[in-house]
């Protein structure tokens, strides 16, 4: 537990910003599109590099167009073969594998797209079951307008606090850019963790498994380069999933006026914001129970729902942690052995 890591004031602004966002949904009767909008709010707010403003205008733009990308195509393809998903899952997990070419920073950029993608992928797939066309580019919208909320709420700040450089928003993410060189173990880590992120989408989507995106969104963040560290990271993710779909479901459960609802979402957001460099079990419950919740919103669901979330994330740290295990001895035994002394 990092207690000196908390950010509260980074907390409350993540707060003002999805207040006004939950409110112009609800006033609008559009709270469907509150999860694109709430990711790339939270996702933006991650990412800021801090420094010279253009500078940290730049790359948060980059980021919000690269996401605007992967959210129209993952709903362009979501929903359609399961072939389609299971190659465009390889690709884009392996190119953010391979981001850290760019430093440590672009390559947790390219591991938040590499999450929404997954999500975006999954929605059509739910929409369908509601028989709703799910709207490709309306959703896109949603996450630029999130994105570009959030760049100009950070000028402002910029502007009253001096126009000076500034520190990252988020000191958990590494700050990171220098270039670093692909070796062969960087190439194959990044390999390995698409491979088996597409297996688990392979497993999800051609078993057309509903709410079963959290199995591949399981083992994308499980994925760790050696066995130890993806033990803990599951241990992690584990504990975080359990507590975030419990929450989900008590507020789902519970809890029948749409503007409560959207007001814990914002709250949540603001919460695994402020943690997220104190506690990564906890800020993971907090995200998770957001992201279920606005899920929810435009397709109601049940306890059963909930506890099948639960499942597919265990099925999905298992993919992560036995293909990092046969990884990890596959290493040992191709090892050029030392020459014994004669």
């Amino acid at each position: 537990m990092k207690r000196d890591k908390l950010n509260v004031r980074q907390g409350v602004t993540v707060e003002v910003v999805l207040v006004v966002l939950a409110a112009a949904a609800i006033a609008l009767g559009q709270q469907k599109y509150l999860l694109p909008v709430v990711l790339g709010v939270l996702f933006v707010a991650l990412i800021d590099p801090g420094g010279e403003y253009g500078y940290r205008v730049r790359a948060m733009t980059v980021f919000a167009l690269t996401g605007a990308l992967l959210t129209a195509l993952g709903f362009g393809i979501g929903g359609g073969p399961w072939g389609y998903a299971v190659l465009a899952a390889f690709v884009v997990t392996l190119l953010a594998g391979l981001a850290v070419k760019f430093g440590l920073h672009r390559f947790v950029a390219g591991m938040l797209l590499n999450f929404w993608f997954i999500l975006a992928l999954a929605q059509p797939s739910l929409y369908n079951l509601d028989r709703v066309q799910a709207d490709t580019w309306q959703h896109t919208l949603a996450w630029l307008v999130g994105c570009a909320l959030w760049i100009a709420v950070s000028g402002v700040v910029w502007l009253a606090r001096g126009r000076g450089p500034r520190p990252a928003p988020a000191e958990a993410i590494p700050g990171d850019t220098a270039a670093h060189e692909l070796t062969p173990p960087l190439i194959l880590f990044a390999l390995i963790r698409a491979l088996a992120v597409s297996i688990a989408v392979a497993v999800a989507f051609g078993l057309n498994l509903p709410n079963a995106s959290w199995m591949p969104l399981a083992a994308l963040v499980t994925m760790k380069p050696s066995w130890d560290q993806s033990v803990l990271a599951a241990e992690q993710r584990l504990a975080g999933a359990i507590l975030g779909a419990a929450l989900s479901a008590l507020v789902l459960l519970t809890i029948d006026n749409k503007i409560v609802t959207v007001a814990i979402i914002v709250v949540l957001g603001a919460v695994s914001v402020s943690i997220s460099g104190v506690n990564y079990a906890l800020s993971t419950a907090a995200t998770a129970a957001a992201i279920l919740i606005a899920m929810d919103l435009p397709h109601p669901s049940n306890f059963a729902d909930e506890r099948m979330r639960v499942v597919y994330t265990f099925a999905g740290v298992g993919i992560a942690v036995a293909i990092t295990f046969l990884a990890d001895q596959l290493q040992k035994h191709t090892k050029p052995r030392t020459p014994q002394p004669t």
